[in-house]
């Protein structure tokens, strides 16, 4: 199989996965006797605090679609079942949340992509470091794998963190927190990690 990129360039595979997303299991729960109707993919409309239309009703993961990933899910539940008992431990889930890829190299990433950024006619820059190029990733053999920033080139300000490579999903919670707090890339020039490790990339990058 063989697939031409918008760049042109030819990418060859043995086999293709087409991950085409999850649909609610919900059929058989007569949820339209209560008064809750799922739409054409089994999903169901939940507000804010994840209420059904039927306000005593709640649900929460991959029922309610977008984005089914198990650790929205978990938030989701918690904003859930704070809200039916009346606590106020946990009261949204956090729009920014990193992906993350399980594959051989892992993939991961949390924040804006170029493409993003261009649609939204933001200036950015990019600054990239290789595994192979990082003394860790040199101790696990990664021949393959990057990590990448995007950041504004006004302010310094990070706007969003890629990576592939070995425990990149894990990596990537520190691009995570970064955003969350607002940082720019001097986060990453004044901090000191751990050597050899593979998070030192970002002090490369960042540099």
């Amino acid at each position: 199989c063989s697939v031409t990129t918008e760049k042109g360039r030819v990418e060859t595979a043995a086999a293709v996965l087409a991950a085409a997303g999850r649909s609610g299991n919900v059929q058989g729960l007569n949820l339209e006797a209560l008064g809750v109707v799922p739409d054409k993919r089994g999903n169901l409309a939940v507000n804010e605090h994840f209420q059904t239309s039927v306000p005593h009703i709640y649900a929460a993961g991959d029922v309610v679609g977008f984005p089914g990933l198990a650790s929205n899910s978990m938030e989701q539940g918690r904003v859930a079942m704070c809200h039916a008992c009346h606590l106020s431990y946990k009261t949204r889930v956090n729009t920014l949340f990193p992906y993350g890829i399980y594959t051989i190299p892992e993939i991961s990433y949390v924040g804006l992509n170029e493409e993003e950024l261009k649609a939204k006619g933001v200036d950015y820059l990019v600054g990239r470091a290789f595994m192979r190029e990082n003394a860790r990733g040199e101790i696990l053999g990664a021949e393959s794998g990057f990590l990448k920033l995007v950041f504004a080139p006004s302010d310094k300000k990070i706007l969003g963190v890629h990576a592939m490579g070995p425990s990149v999903t894990e990596l990537i919670h520190i691009g995570e927190m970064a955003l969350l707090q607002g940082a720019t890339i001097d986060l990453f020039i004044d901090a000191v990690f751990n050597y050899p490790l593979a998070r030192r990339a970002k002090a490369s990058v960042a540099a």
